[in-house]
């Protein structure tokens, strides 16, 4: 087993732990267009970051949260949008935390 790649990804879940802190605090706050700007951008690095790792779920749910942010534009999402972005940071927050229990016990 290759340590020096699982303290890496170890590095990277923890901050991913606290972008999607961050992301459900954005998405808690009043809509604005900066509040989306915010969301879009957070997923935007997950999506990459996921991907570089591994992390093809967290990959594919931040690319489906910047998906649905740019779809609305400055626009407040809709109701069906903003369940569809909750339930993505939720299956983050999910996966994230299964990835991090799957290290601990490497």
């Amino acid at each position: 087993m290759d340590h020096e790649l699982d303290e890496l990804k170890r590095e990277f879940l923890a901050e991913a732990q606290e972008k999607v802190r961050e992301l459900q605090t954005v998405l808690e706050a009043v809509r604005s267009p900066a509040t989306l700007e915010r969301v879009a951008y957070i997923a935007h690095q997950l999506k990459g970051s996921g991907g570089s790792y591994g992390y093809q779920s967290i990959s594919t749910d931040a690319a489906e949260i910047e998906k649905a942010i740019d779809t609305v534009g400055a626009q407040t999402p809709d109701e069906s949008t903003e369940e569809k972005i909750q339930q993505h940071v939720a299956n983050l927050r999910t996966e994230i935390e299964r990835r991090i229990a799957e290290l601990a016990t490497a």
